[in-house]
């Protein structure tokens, strides 16, 4: 997804498909089906199509069960991730204070 002004080749990839590609290699690498992930990681198998998709965000206690379920540590899942710098978060809803 590009930012207004930005062109699609100045911006990387959505930070959810960056994840979502990592995850798909790391899966496809071990020979693992999708349906053999999610049973290891204790999650659906429509909600990990998804994140690799870059779909949906994955919480960190996702992060940790896919982890697992590869038997890396978690930071492995997000080495290669990469953000430029000066890039603004997308804006999001605060929690009441």
């Amino acid at each position: 997804m590009a930012k207004r002004g930005a062109t699609a080749s100045s911006c990387p990839m959505d930070i959810r498909h960056q994840f979502g590609r990592i995850l798909r290699e790391l899966r496809t690498s071990q020979g693992l089906t999708q349906e053999e992930l999610a049973y290891r990681s204790n999650m659906n198998v429509t909600y990990l199509s998804d994140l690799e998709r870059g779909k949906n965000n994955p919480s960190l206690a996702m992060i940790v069960d896919l982890a697992r379920a590869f038997g890396l540590h978690p930071a492995d899942l997000l080495k290669g991730l990469t953000v430029a710098d000066g890039d603004e978060p997308p804006s999001r809803r605060r929690p009441n204070e």
